[in-house]
């Protein structure tokens, strides 16, 4: 994992601005940086900047930019497949210097051109220059795991990592993107990565399986390398799907436990990081390191199936506790370094995680993101998952039941209360934007946004959870994971988010992913003997979450003096006299809870930024 950014244009960018770039990227990268310049012709030059974090061949020969021919690359991510990509260039006569996924990378570009990424088991953004062609070429992950932004303006293009990277090349201010900070409060962090804007106008993100290209003469083509369009295998039964999950997922965690530095797995009470863990636990020889934070709210509460897993897989662990203590300082630091809100509550507690995690000097986490919506985990596709049997009374029938007897009970949104949820409307989705319509009141100009989702599959049940999966729940995850582990010189690595297993995922018959009262039914099976037998078959979704009055105490005077400052950017965007009220609410309903971390979150990154 490392830190990159770059330009190419007419600008001639000062070396003390490039140096000042360098040192915003030292999170990113502390072990090693440097900078390639080259002037392409009296009117177009290119800057190339990297900063490194040593994962894979500790050694400066490995250091980039990195260079071969007339090619120079700077690369973002793991190449987790690298060391059998690296077999097949050995086979081709290709002589390596490094035992890196750096110079792997590279060969493949230079062999394959921009269809190198069909080779790549990882996550990544880079960028290559072509020196002879004068062409530069931007990559980004299937997932978008690894963060791409960029910028055009009359004089150039500019990428990098992260948002502050690109400010600082450009050295000029730039506008805090309204339409974004709308959307954000009117909706929350699942309508944010339905397009490719930012926080600030014309900065962009390239989006999942992206690539783009850019000319001296500023011309940017993009194309999408992956469109995923999975077909479900009518064919396939239940035992046959279990034994090869078990397969795939003992392959992508070997994979992603390809480290030269000591690796640590973020440990919630659920069965996803708990199966991650599990196998973990099985595989390596050594006594492996697990970290976990604790609400003490009892709807988030799990430290009884952490203590559980620990026992069994006889892991270390390490628990922090949630604290009001330096809440709010901690936030601001957290928002100036992501140029950004933090999106949720559980964004927050990810960061507590890595600040720990960075004190006994680890470089490496691993983590469950994405498993519900590969496996299908959350409330609503029990209920998407009733509909697929609205033509069978029967099956319907045996399965409600089920559902009323073991998942009803653990419900508390009133919405998916109702067991025809979906088959008496099978457009519903209000519940995506949760109560925005009530929200809507704190708002001066609440967003007019219609609710829109992306036509992956014909299958209500597939559909729904590829629109998770690209553009709601996990986009927003990986964001500030990204951010907050790179915070903290760490990297961030996600073993459900494998091609392999996601086509394998989505070609199961939906009928057949929840069974017997049980989400995510395929994946416990697969864990079967790896995880401990109560978590295994816990049904009770409790999410890796808090309540915000763990965070802060909003009856304290100064606190509210704080929040409720007339002079605050925040309040052209939110009616004050109706906010101050919302302090006699019951703030423990969640999409209060929601809304008021929203709140936070977004006055202080307008109050950073109001130039």
């Amino acid at each position: 994992m490392c830190g990159i950014a770059g330009y190419l244009g007419k600008k001639r960018i000062k070396e003390s601005d490039l140096s000042n770039t360098l040192s915003l990227m030292r999170n990113r990268g502390p072990d090693f940086s440097d900078v390639y310049s080259l002037k392409i012709n009296d009117n177009c030059g290119i800057h190339l900047l990297h900063s490194r974090l040593s994962i894979i061949d500790l050694h400066k020969r490995s250091n980039q930019p990195f260079f071969k021919d007339n090619y120079v690359l700077i690369f973002n991510g793991e190449i987790y497949n690298f060391l059998e990509l690296k077999k097949n260039l050995i086979n081709k006569g290709i002589h390596l210097q490094t035992n890196s996924d750096t110079e792997v990378l590279l060969n493949y570009y230079i062999l394959y051109g921009e269809d190198c990424v069909s080779h790549f088991d990882g996550m990544w953004s880079f960028a290559i220059y072509d020196i002879k062609n004068k062409k530069l070429f931007l990559s980004r992950d299937r997932f978008a795991e690894k963060p791409m932004y960029y910028y055009k303006c009359e004089d150039g293009f500019y990428f990098g990592s992260e948002v502050k990277f690109i400010k600082s090349l450009v050295k000029e201010s730039l506008e805090i993107n309204v339409e974004k900070v709308n959307k954000f409060l009117s909706f929350g962090a699942r309508s944010l990565f339905k397009d490719n804007q930012s926080f600030f106008r014309n900065i962009f993100l390239l989006k999942n399986s992206e690539n783009l290209i850019c000319d001296i003469n500023l011309n940017l083509k993009k194309k999408k390398y992956w469109n995923p369009n999975p077909k479900i295998n009518s064919k396939i039964n239940i035992h046959e799907a279990i034994e090869h999950s078990t397969l795939l997922l003992s392959n992508t965690i070997k994979l992603r436990m390809r480290s030269d530095v000591d690796t640590a797995f973020l440990l919630s009470g659920g069965i996803d990081s708990g199966g991650i863990v599990s196998i973990a636990g099985n595989t390596m020889s050594k006594k492996i390191n697990t970290y976990s934070i604790i609400d003490n709210d009892e709807r988030y509460n799990e430290s009884q199936n952490i203590k559980k897993i620990t026992d069994t897989v006889k892991c270390n662990n390490k628990i922090i506790n949630t604290s009001k203590n330096n809440f709010i300082d901690k936030l601001k630091k957290i928002i100036n370094y992501h140029q950004s809100p933090v999106f949720t509550l559980a964004q927050y507690l990810h960061w507590e995680l890595m600040s720990e995690i960075k004190k006994d000097g680890i470089k490496v986490v691993i983590s469950g993101v994405a498993a519900d919506e590969m496996f299908s985990g959350y409330y609503d596709h029990y209920l998407i998952h009733l509909s697929l049997f609205k033509d069978n009374n029967e099956k319907f029938l045996i399965n409600q039941s089920l559902w009323n007897k073991y998942i009803n009970p653990h419900i508390r949104n009133p919405i998916f209360k109702e067991s025809k949820l979906f088959i008496n409307n099978p457009k519903f989705r209000d519940y995506i934007y949760d109560n925005s319509k009530n929200l809507s009141k704190y708002l001066i100009n609440a967003s007019a946004l219609k609710f829109e989702e992306e036509n992956y599959s014909t299958n209500i049940f597939s559909n729904r959870r590829m629109n998770e999966l690209f553009n709601e729940t996990v986009p927003a995850i990986l964001n500030n994971e990204d951010l907050n582990s790179m915070m903290n010189s760490i990297e961030n690595r996600s073993p459900f988010l494998s091609k392999e297993l996601f086509d394998f995922c989505f070609s199961l018959p939906p009928e057949i992913l929840i069974q017997k009262g049980f989400s995510k039914y395929i994946l416990r099976e697969s864990l079967k003997n790896h995880l401990n037998e109560e978590v295994r078959l816990d049904r009770q979704k409790k999410g890796f979450n808090c309540s915000i009055l763990s965070l802060i105490n909003f009856k304290d005077k100064e606190i509210q003096d704080y929040l409720l400052d007339k002079n605050s950017e925040i309040f052209n965007y939110i009616n004050f006299d109706q906010f101050k009220n919302i302090f006699k609410e019951d703030l423990n309903q969640n999409y209060l809870n929601k809304f008021l971390f929203s709140f936070v979150s977004t006055k202080m990154f307008l109050d950073q930024n109001n130039i």
